[in-house]
């Protein structure tokens, strides 16, 4: 977007960013990858090795094959990979499509200080565990054929679940475009993005309610291959509901950081909602897991597998549901009665290591539980996952401290006055609102 007018200075501030023209952009661009304060401290230095090993270990994933880095078999083709990163990892992602629809639906405004940050890290989530999908693939370059038509595979879940996930990937980049539009200064295309808002967010819902089922939907092709204590009709549905209170947990434990790490990113205004809105969280993550745990009752009356709870695999259960699903939710009853925080946040945890058990146990633990031989992930799978996880940390951390995700979006009232007077033929990049100072600093 070039603007055919200059850019007018404001004493006292730091000039806008020259990012109407390709050079500018480019110029721009490259000063914000420069990397800003200690390079090494243990974060660095611990999440850097993990990077560079996993670089390592991908590359003679794809140089000799799965079986050079995995434990993974024709009995066992899904694993860890799939597991988490894929598997779990969207469930996390979840937060994203409840708070957008909540706040721009609903205009539940309570909320809306943490929306940028949790539909950015929903975005993060589906593009590296898309990547880490990629790695499981004995052919990766198949992935594109239901895109491109090549072999749809209509009668596949997995044909629906790769079409929402890409559709839904790109609805997150959408709903996160006007930061970005905000980072670059660029009002017009901030104005356009805003009028597709509404519409977009609808279509993101749909999208995501339908995908976190249909990753559901996939177990219920393997009756006989999953124990009768997880496999169930209603798996997409609770695969659907767990996705929520998953969310939550996640949008509560990012919070814990952010708040410490990013405390000069945030206003005013963001830190003295943070209680409330921890809470508001509480609140909706009891009343989700309370509506799982009624289906969860369901399943073993109406399915005749109480006894199965006397069995090893039913402690197992047990420690699932009752340690990391019943017990949260008491918890989070109690830590909204006692008004909280602390607790709320300590009992997220708890029911983020619920969903992670839930879902590894769906697909790794409980999967073909009665074969001598069982599949356990390799050393370098999960150093893998670890190196995913940690890449996707290093760019949500950049993200944060460059683009307003955490504090209020800049003003550009003045700006859009102008714009209309010139009318929309015309692209001006006027100068910035007092967040600059922080994207300059």
């Amino acid at each position: 977007m070039k603007s055919n007018v200059t850019p007018m200075p404001i004493p006292g501030m730091p000039a806008a960013p020259d990012t109407g023209t390709l050079k500018g952009f480019l110029r721009f661009l490259a000063q914000e990858l420069k990397p800003r304060g200690k390079i090494l401290t243990p974060f660095n230095v611990v999440t850097g090795i993990i990077i560079l090993g996993g670089i390592a270990i991908i590359a003679v994933r794809f140089a000799r094959g799965l079986g050079a880095v995995t434990n993974l078999s024709q009995a066992y083709p899904w694993g860890i990979w799939i597991g988490f990163d894929v598997v779990t990892g969207v469930a996390f992602a979840g937060g994203a499509y409840i708070l957008t629809f909540a706040v721009h639906i609903l205009k539940v405004k309570k909320y809306e200080p943490i929306v940028r940050a949790t539909v950015l890290n929903g975005f993060l989530a589906y593009v590296f565990y898309s990547g880490a999908l990629l790695l499981d693939l004995g052919r990766p370059w198949n992935v594109v054929n239901p895109i491109i038509g090549n072999a749809f595979g209509y009668g596949s879940v997995l044909f629906l679940v790769a079409w929402h996930f890409l559709l839904y990937t790109l609805v997150l980049f959408v709903e996160i475009s006007p930061a970005i539009a905000d980072w670059l200064k660029w009002v017009k295309a901030k104005r356009i993005i805003q009028k597709v808002t509404t519409a977009t967010i609808i279509v993101g819902v749909t999208l995501s309610t339908l995908h976190q089922a249909g990753l559901g939907g996939l177990f219920l092709t393997a009756p006989s291959k999953i124990h009768p204590l997880w496999y169930s009709s209603n798996i997409p549905v609770l695969f659907f509901i767990s996705s929520m209170f998953a969310g939550f947990s996640m949008i509560i434990i990012e919070s814990m950081f952010t708040h410490r790490i990013f405390s000069d990113r945030l206003d005013e205004a963001h830190r003295a909602s943070h209680n409330k809105i921890l809470l508001g969280l509480a609140k909706g993550s009891a009343s989700v897991m309370a509506a799982y745990l009624f289906l969860k009752v369901i399943d073993l009356t109406h399915g005749h597998q109480l006894g199965l709870l006397l069995t090893p695999m039913g402690y197992w259960y047990l420690v699932e549901v009752a340690g990391f699903t019943l017990l949260p939710l008491v918890l989070y009853v109690v830590a909204i009665r006692e008004q909280s925080t602390r607790l709320v946040q300590g009992t997220a945890i708890l029911t983020a290591i619920g969903v992670i058990l839930n879902r590894l146990n769906i697909s790794v633990i409980a999967f073909k539980w009665y074969e001598a031989v069982r599949y356990y992930p390799s050393w370098m799978e999960i150093w893998v996952t670890l190196a995913v996880i940690s890449m996707e940390l290093w760019v949500f951390r950049w993200v944060i401290t460059r683009m307003p995700i955490l504090g209020a979006p800049p003003d550009f009232t003045a700006e859009e006055k102008t714009l209309n007077n010139l009318g929309d033929g015309e692209v001006v990049r006027w100068k910035v609102s007092s967040s600059w100072k922080v994207s300059a600093s």
